[in-house]
């Protein structure tokens, strides 16, 4: 075997390795439902099958490249540097790619993907926030000393190579070239089939763990990157519009015109009530208390949510803040791949029913700066008249990136409210519950921190006693925010609606049927609260919800007339009690769903072959799959369309 086929072979062998060390890295770090090996040998098997695919497209590349003559590193002193100027390139590359891979599935249980991209477009606030919440310095010092160390386990296999030498002819030189090439170009494909493998390959390992196991950062990266940019299909959206009607209530297509519009009147009753809506960041359903979580971390709450109209399997259509405000305001749930709709320039232009509350005053409250994510843009282009209250107009101090503390912003919005003597609408959007978990020290006089081991924290869906105070403080925020709310002229006629930004990807146990976990369900299930006690009476309502429905049940609890042109309902609308669904999108692994009343169906956007699991039991359901897959369709195919037809009303 000549020396260059071995310097080839020994390189990619040495990241495959590595790659392959990395994979037993993130199942011994991050196994918090405790599959066994055996479990997750498939992951294993498939996940060696990708990393093979990008070492071989390296050494293919090292293959075509030094076979040439003046770049072979074995002939020339100045091809050797420069190799070695490259590999070291490739080194630092794959040492950074895992260290940015084991970060964003420690936050996010997802393996790096494109949408990382987008923290560069709010970049003084993400590296705020990496700064406050991780040993950043440790971290770069690791990152140069495994990528030296890589460099010189290269470099000292190479000299141990070009000791020896064997005599070839040129025939035998072709022969291994022609027989390394077709061999590289095999293990990119990845199997024998008409179709190469597939990143989509992992999701039919069963569960999301382990096809996040099975992927590597720069399979999810690299395929992410083509969703960057999507388009509609609008024969598609014709074709399922009547299907869709019958769930939404559209009056009708006008000739070959989509026609999304429902004007609906205002009902006869009292007099026109305050709105505050609070946006809850990472209020996870089964991290809370409102599903019987014995960590019991968010009591109060768990007492309001008696008082109100509770609905208890409410979804959000994806996962993560921007898109949840995307979908709260607009009521489209954000289909963006790679990115999110509020940074598309293309949509800026929205119509939102918060503008159909005429003679309010319009509010929005965050303790932050509404300039992440381009919130800004959607809020002020879009809401009539809004008043928008950043970190700068509070005169509490600022305490980590998020900006001031939850508890000083709520209490303070309350305060501000109290002052104003028209009907409003006020939005108020915490961000505490988020890392670096910062709790103020003014309020630990008050507010008890807890020790809980480490072994019930796992048990019931924590990571850390950092994240359980943080969801603790939360509720504390909002037990004060409530007290001062009680003090003011504007509290007994006011509805005050609380819902989770998203939920947290994580282990939700026996609290909830294995679909949760499996599936992922617990990144989108959160609570949603109408609270209003001399308005609404108490009930714990089980029928599905969505994000998109908040804006039309707020404005039928308020009796105001309103022009609904996206696909939120009124969930106390009883035309819809049997019309239950909540649409999910994950655009991180290319994937649309379905939640109805009793299965959460799901396929890959490229593929019509879809999954089926039960949110009641651990039973294999029975249902018309075919339906939900038009449903599915129907619903994705119509909320990218909507993303860019769904204008404002011009006054």
């Amino acid at each position: 075997m000549p020396r260059l086929t071995r310097w080839i072979l020994s390189t990619g062998l040495i990241f495959l390795v590595l790659m392959t060390f990395c994979r037993v890295g993130l199942y011994v770090f991050f196994n918090s439902q405790g599959h066994s090996f055996a479990q997750v040998l498939s992951s294993f098997w498939l996940g060696l099958r990708f990393d093979l695919r990008i070492t071989c497209l390296v050494m293919l590349a090292m293959l075509i490249l030094a076979s040439l003559r003046w770049l072979n590193p074995f002939r020339h002193t100045y091809a050797k540097t420069g190799w070695f100027i490259v590999l070291a390139v490739a080194a630092f590359a794959l040492v950074f790619f895992y260290a940015l891979d084991f970060g964003h599935y420690a936050y996010l249980r997802q393996r790096l993907n494109a949408s990382v991209l987008n923290y560069l477009e709010d970049a003084a606030i993400s590296m705020d926030m990496v700064w406050q919440s991780y040993p950043v310095v440790w971290i770069m010092l690791g990152l140069a000393v495994a990528t030296f160390l890589l460099v010189w386990l290269l470099r000292r296999q190479f000299v141990r190579l070009s000791k020896q030498n064997v005599t070839m002819k040129r025939w035998q030189r072709n022969a291994w070239f022609v027989f390394l090439f077709l061999l590289f170009g095999f293990g990119i494909f990845g199997r024998f089939n008409q179709y190469p493998l597939r990143w989509s390959d992992a999701f039919s390992l069963g569960t999301d763990y382990k096809a996040q196991l099975a992927l590597n950062p720069f399979e999810s990266f690299f395929n992410t990157l083509r969703y960057r940019h999507s388009s509609y299909d609008v024969q598609k959206i014709r074709e399922y519009y009547p299907l869709l009607a019958s769930y939404y209530g559209f009056k009708g297509m006008q000739g070959d015109s989509l026609n999304f519009a429902r004007k609906v009147d205002a009902t006869p009753g009292a007099a026109q009530p305050n709105v505050i809506l609070v946006i809850c960041e990472s209020f996870s359903g089964y991290k809370s208390s409102m599903w019987g979580n014995p960590l019991d971390a968010t009591p109060y709450f768990n007492r309001l949510a008696q008082q109100g109209i509770f609905f208890d399997r409410c979804f959000t259509p994806a996962y993560g803040t921007a898109r949840g405000v995307w979908a709260l305001i607009t009521g489209i749930p954000d289909v963006e791949m790679a990115n999110t709709a509020s940074r598309n320039p293309a949509a800026v232009d929205q119509h939102t029913i918060i503008n159909d509350f005429t003679g309010y005053e319009k509010f929005y409250f965050i303790g932050g700066s509404a300039s992440w994510a381009n919130i800004r843009g959607l809020l002020t282009n879009n809401i009539s008249q809004l008043q928008l209250y950043e970190q700068d107009r509070f005169t509490a101090p600022v305490i980590d990136v998020w900006g001031i503390s939850d508890k000083n912003l709520l209490v303070q919005s309350s305060k501000i409210l109290g002052g104003i003597q028209k009907p409003f609408f006020a939005v108020i959007q915490t961000a505490g519950n988020h890392r670096p978990y910062t709790i103020p020290s003014e309020d630990l006089g008050e507010f008890k921190l807890v020790d809980v081991p480490k072994d019930s924290l796992t048990r019931y869906g924590f990571e850390s006693n950092e994240e359980l105070n943080a969801f603790r403080y939360t509720d504390f925020c909002f037990q004060k925010f409530m007290e001062a709310a009680q003090k003011e002229k504007y509290f007994n006629n006011t509805v005050f609606v609380f819902i989770g930004d998203h939920g947290i990807p994580g282990n939700a146990g026996e609290m909830f049927p294995e679909a949760w976990t499996k599936q992922r369900l617990t990144s989108e299930h959160v609570p949603l609260l109408f609270y209003a006690p001399g308005l609404l009476q108490p009930q714990r309502v089980h029928r599905i919800a969505s994000q998109i429905d908040v804006m039309p049940t707020i404005a039928g609890i308020c009796k105001i007339p309103y022009t609904n042109t996206t696909l939120g309902r009124d969930l106390l609308d009883s035309v819809f009690f049997d019309k239950q669904l909540a649409f999910i999108v994950d655009p991180d692994n290319a994937m649309t769903g379905i939640v109805n009343d009793s299965v959460y169906y799901r396929h890959p956007i490229k593929s019509l072959k879809g999954e089926m699991v039960s949110i009641t039991g651990n039973h294999q359901p029975t249902s018309d799959t075919a339906m939900l897959r038009k449903l599915t369709e129907g619903l994705f195919e119509t909320s990218k369309y909507l993303l860019l037809h769904n204008k404002k009303q011009q006054p």
